[in-house]
Formats: C-alpha cells, sequence, structure tokens
C-alpha cells in the first residue's frame, strides 16, 4: 500500500491517485509512505529513485554503518518504531530515505505513528516547509508516543503496586505476569528512544544549513534524555514490585510449611502413645486394666494439646 502526500503552503496535504498512474503522480508527492508495497509500486519507486528499495533484513540490521548512511540517493535513516502485537508492545523498523524534494518511508507494518501523521494531515493540522522538516516531524511524533506509553506503563504499575502492597489475598502470580509485562515494554521503549537518540545525532551532522531543523533536533534530544531517565525509574520501580512480590509469595509458602511443621510436632506425641499401646507383647500390664483404653485415649489427647499449648504461649502460632 502506497500512500502519497505533498507539501503545500506550509502544510501536507494527502494525494488521491486512485484512478492516475502511478508513474504521473509520483513525481508530485513529497512524502511517499510505502506499507508492504506490491510489486508494482515497488518497481515504480526503484524506477523513480534508481535504486533498489531496502528489505526487511536489511532494515533490522543494527550496525550503525547499515542504519544511518548517505549515498546518492539520499539520506538513510533506519528508525525503530513501537507498536503492538497480540496485547504485547514490538519494535519494527523504518526505512526513511531523505532526497532534496522528497521523504521516502518504507515499513512492513501499520504504526500508530504513521496512522495519527496521517489524520492529522487530512485535518490540516501537519505543518512542513521540506521533506527534512516531515522527517524531523514524524520522528517527534515517535517521541511523543513513546512518552504516551511511558505513561500508560506508569498508571499500569500504581494499580500492580495497589494489588501487591495494599490489596489483601490478591492474586500475586498474576502480578508477577503484569510486572514481567510492563518491563519488556518498557525495554522495548528505551531501545526505540536509544534509535531515536542514534538517529537525530546522525540527522544534526547532515542538517547544518537549517538551524530551525537543528533546534527541533535538539529540543527532540532533550525530551528523549527526560524520557530515559524516566524509563531507568520505571524499571527500579518494577525490579522493586517484582522484589516485593516475590518476597511476599515465599511468606506465604513459609506460612504453609509452618503449618505442616507444627501439625507433625503436635500429632507427633500422640502417634508415639499409640504406638506404644499398639505393641503386641503378651505381658503389657494396661491390656487387662478396665481403664486402660480410656487413660490411653487421654493420654493421647493430653500429649497432643500440650504441644499445642507450648507454641500458643510462646507466640509461635
Amino acid at each position: 500500500m502506497l500512500k502519497l502526500f505533498r507539501i503545500e503552503r506550509g502544510l501536507i496535504r494527502e494525494l488521491a491517485g486512485e484512478e492516475t498512474p502511478l508513474a504521473h503522480i509520483l513525481p508530485q508527492a513529497h512524502w511517499l509512505d510505502a506499507q508492504e508495497p506490491e510489486d508494482e509500486e515497488r518497481e515504480a519507486l526503484e524506477q523513480m529513485m534508481r535504486l533498489d528499495l531496502p528489505e526487511l533484513d536489511e532494515m533490522e540490521e543494527i550496525e550503525a554503518s547499515a542504519r544511518y548512511f548517505v549515498d546518492q540517493a539520499g539520506i538513510h535513516v533506519h528508525s525503530l518504531f513501537l507498536t503492538q502485537s497480540e496485547g504485547r508492545h514490538v519494535t519494527s523498523s523504518v526505512a526513511c530515505i531523505l532526497q532534496p524534494n522528497r521523504l521516502i518511508t518504507i515499513r512492513d507494518t501499520e504504526l500508530a505513528d504513521f496512522r495519527l501523521l496521517r489524520m492529522r494531515a487530512r485535518r490540516g493540522q501537519v505543518e512542513s516547509h521540506s521533506p527534512a522538516q516531515l522527517l524531523v516531524t514524524l520522528l517527534e511524533q515517535k517521541v511523543e508516543n513513546l512518552a504516551d506509553n511511558l505513561e500508560d506503563i506508569h498508571r499500569n504499575l500504581e494499580k500492580t503496586s495497589y494489588l501487591v502492597l495494599e490489596e489483601e489475598g490478591s492474586d500475586l502470580e498474576e502480578a508477577i505476569a503484569q510486572l514481567a509485562k510492563s518491563e519488556d515494554s518498557n525495554g522495548k521503549i528505551r531501545l526505540c528512544l536509544m534509535d531515536t537518540q542514534r538517529a537525530i545525532s546522525f540527522l544534526l551532522r547532515h542538517l547544518r544549513d537549517s538551524p530551525e531543523l537543528n533546534e527541533s533536533c535538539r529540543e527532540i534530544m532533550r525530551d528523549i534524555d527526560t524520557l530515559m531517565a524516566h524509563t531507568t525509574f520505571l524499571f527500579d520501580k518494577i525490579n522493586f514490585l517484582m522484589d516485593s512480590t516475590q518476597g511476599f509469595i515465599n511468606i506465604e509458602q513459609n506460612q504453609i510449611i509452618k503449618i505442616f511443621s507444627i501439625a507433625a510436632v503436635v500429632f507427633l506425641p500422640p502417634t508415639l502413645v499409640a504406638s506404644i499401646y499398639g505393641m503386641n507383647f503378651e505381658h503389657m500390664p494396661e491390656l487387662q486394666w478396665m481403664l486402660g483404653y480410656p487413660w490411653a485415649l487421654g493420654l493421647m489427647v493430653l500429649s497432643g494439646i500440650t504441644p499445642y499449648l507450648l507454641f500458643k504461649y510462646k507466640g509461635w502460632l
């Protein structure tokens, strides 16, 4: 799927070209957003740019030389964006190719940042005077979305904190599952922030002729520094809650073991008495005693109550 946008009087406008051949409408676009482009769309883009579009495995490379570079096609930035799949956060790489008169973005999945930017563009809310400014705006939108996700994680941690530390009879195993999910999401967000930090640093070196864009990039860098500190705080909070949850689980398990241990000690003397009077020796004094049976039962009850009362007196129960 290929979405085309054009800069008109400082705003981004979407081009509607369903009935226009791609070869005629592509040169008019300043932003070409390709999501899983079809063979025809990929071929048209490659002919216009006179180069091969990057494949998915190339976009996933982690080396800086493979993610941020300049060649005859323009400035290449392969950036990680956050998305959700089956209720969990995952990262997806987007290849951005910045040319003097256009920006090309290539991705393999739908992303909230692009969806929101397209919606704002249709409403005339995205200001841009150049493809370079549009790329900076896209990265700024990405950082804002990451900040919103961090706020969501913080709110979820507040609920989990109440579940672990205050609510009685809470499901601690469920709390551990929630904490693990929060830790994973926080790590993915931190990875995206670090990647954006590298991308902005790369752009600052290649957009020196535009003071306004440089200032915007520096503002994004300051926001990233703040969010990185926030992710560190969330990691500490998650670790604290995880340790607390495991501690409470250990306490519950110790209470169970304690009950079994006390029960074993309480029933040990009655068992001993029953074992003694259960021996089959011929000469036992109590065998012919009329009160022998009540005596044995009373002795067993007394030997069982005595350790229980002793534990209560010591405060062990």
